[in-house]
């Protein structure tokens, strides 16, 4: 069903994660469109989309049970993510709410755990608890969400905060400030970037300027926005609740942007000409 071999990152161990996978923001949440979804999730993985990023603050939980019925039978071609709360990140909070999402997902481990948005909890607390939850089978590695340079280097500076496995945040072409200093410290620390809402939730897409690059390439809008986060060495999770929507996402792993179409893009979307608070959504 592809046309070519799916991209791949790398995360700091060494494993090769697809580029392309499938968030679930909003997921699980409409009982009519259940079926879809579900459908929807496995047509990715068919494709090679097999990252999938789940959260505990997704529906109350909901996308995680949505996702566990869509890996049913088929966990171990799957590289899981999901993400604790905040308020539950001290050490037996983040363990709790681990072992409650390996329920809701029916499963025994995570692939990757991260801290969904850094609270008040101390990060030593919570790297001490995804060490005992690594110790324990139940988390393959871990990483964090929404955190900016200034934490990132307070966590690297922590006993254990080097096992960082990615950072994922807000970044797509109308979302670019992590390029003026997160994304290149992250490159130097060898930290992935995971991008979440890589279309911004859609708006992206009506863009005159995104339609007329994809138009020139044979390409759909969204097609065009996910290859650019691509180029950028990122692995986009585009989340998508209808089968055919998740393949022309998968489409986007196969396509190529010369440079200048970068140019272009670049023109359009101008790149950071300054510090940017990190942005989220």
């Amino acid at each position: 069903m592809t046309t070519a071999e799916m991209r791949t990152v790398a995360l700091p161990p060494g494993e090769e994660i697809p580029a392309l996978g499938q968030g679930t923001w909003y997921l699980g949440e409409d009982p009519a469109r259940r079926g879809q979804e579900v459908q929807a999730l496995r047509t990715g993985l068919d494709t090679g989309m097999t990252v999938v990023d789940t959260a505990e603050m997704y529906g109350d939980g909901a996308a995680e049970t949505l996702v566990g019925e869509a890996i049913a039978g088929r966990r171990d071609g799957v590289f899981l993510v999901s993400k604790v709360l905040p308020r539950h990140a001290d050490r037996r909070g983040t363990v709790a709410a681990c072992e409650a999402s390996l329920r809701r997902l029916g499963t025994d481990r995570l692939d990757l755990y991260l801290l969904h948005w850094r609270g008040s909890h101390p990060l030593a607390e919570t790297l001490a608890a995804f060490a005992e939850l690594t110790a324990a089978g139940k988390i393959r590695h871990w990483g964090v969400s929404n955190l900016d340079v200034t934490d990132m280097t307070e966590l690297l500076s922590l006993p254990g905060g080097d096992g960082v496995a990615a950072d994922q945040v807000l970044y797509n072409l109308t979302r670019r400030g992590i390029e003026w200093d997160l994304l290149p410290w992250c490159r130097d620390a060898g930290v992935p970037v995971m991008a979440y809402s890589p279309v911004e939730q859609g708006r992206l897409l009506e863009a005159p300027a995104l339609h007329e690059v994809a138009e020139a390439l044979g390409a759909t809008p969204a097609q065009v926005a996910l290859a650019w986060v691509l180029e950028q060495g990122a692995v986009a999770i585009p989340r998508s609740a209808r089968p055919e929507h998740v393949l022309e996402n998968r489409a986007a792993a196969d396509l190529r942007l010369p440079p200048e179409v970068l140019s272009v893009l670049d023109e359009a979307f101008p790149p950071p000409d300054g510090s940017v608070p990190l942005e989220v959504l």
